[in-house]
């Protein structure tokens, strides 16, 4: 699985960073998901290789709108784009009336089914490829944690069951090694039965807005990678007094310590931290603060930049 950043600045986009989105990308490489969609979005994706045809469903945090007011323009490009097969997006039931009155004011006729699942009654959502559930977090509004789950990761033939069924080698078992269905005896063969997976499963956890990273013991534990937002450093806090229902880099490093987290990756920065080590408060300022916490793999998200969870299980910077 990969993992892209399309947005990784809160409430505002910053010269450098744009708002939230972040792409969950298949190992396959082909299609991919979308979790949360904060304005700019369809621009972002100007300018790496995803494909809205190849976009498997979007996944909404909460009804901030630096994490959805994107949608309307995502979804114009990708029928514009030439998508015909119908998209689902889980988003709460209060952005589904908005969503079509932007639609609809702005005169836009998508030319595939658009399928709204309501985030609050979302129990679960799957392809032959992933899982997705959600984890209730903690925010001044109601607020989800996804995690995508990998389904029988690159399946193999199950051959000893094969065998034991005395399914003749040859062209039977290479459709089925493509899950495709064939004829055997007067019975159907279903390819998906005669494939198991050849190695664990991942799992990416990809959160919106929090102020209680404890609310994911329960999913957390041993996660391969866990995207939480770091908003804020302790010191900014305790200046401010206020955090605005958002986490601290010490928070969320204290808690993916604890939880035996492999990959913490942080995103969700106040505009007001900088790039440049030079100028105060800096980027720097949050990974310096996490890893006195943190001793697992630690990433600072960039906008546009993809990573990929290699076999030995840590998160590395793709190439461009």
């Amino acid at each position: 699985m990969d993992l892209q950043f399309l947005g990784t600045s809160a409430g505002v986009p910053t010269k450098a960073r744009n708002v939230s989105a972040t792409a969950v990308i298949e190992a396959s490489g082909k299609r991919w998901y979308l979790v949360d969609c904060g304005e700019g979005t369809q621009h972002r994706l100007l300018h790496c290789a995803l494909s809205l045809r190849a976009l498997g469903g979007i996944f909404i945090t909460h009804v901030h709108g630096d994490h959805c007011f994107g949608l309307p323009g995502l979804l114009a490009s990708a029928g514009v784009a030439g998508r015909s097969e119908p998209l689902e997006l889980v988003l709460p039931l209060a952005l589904h009336q908005w969503l079509r009155l932007s639609l609809a004011a702005s005169d836009t006729h998508l030319p595939f089914e658009l399928r709204l699942l309501a985030l609050e009654s979302f129990s679960g959502w799957c392809n032959p490829a992933i899982q997705v559930d959600a984890v209730q977090l903690s925010h001044r509004v109601p607020s989800v944690g996804y995690v995508f789950t990998e389904r029988n990761p690159e399946p193999r033939l199950d051959i000893a069951r094969l065998e034991a069924e005395g399914i003749p080698r040859g062209p039977l078992w290479g459709e089925l090694a493509r899950g495709l269905s064939v004829i055997h005896d007067s019975r159907t063969l279903q390819g998906i039965d005669y494939l198991r997976a050849s190695r664990p499963p991942r799992r990416v956890i990809v959160c919106g807005d929090n102020d209680r990273p404890e609310l994911l013991a329960g999913v957390a534990q041993g996660v391969d990678v866990l995207v939480h937002e770091a908003t804020f450093t302790e010191q900014v806090v305790e200046r401010s007094g206020l955090t605005w229902g958002h986490s601290t880099a010490a928070q969320v490093a204290r808690f993916a310590e604890l939880a035996g987290v492999r990959n913490l990756v942080l995103t969700h920065f106040s505009a007001r931290y900088q790039a440049n080590p030079a100028r105060s408060p800096c980027l720097d300022d949050i990974r310096q603060e996490a890893l006195a916490h943190y001793h697992g793999h630690l990433t600072l998200a960039r906008d546009l930049q993809r990573y990929h969870l290699d076999r030995d299980g840590r998160l590395v910077a793709v190439e461009a």
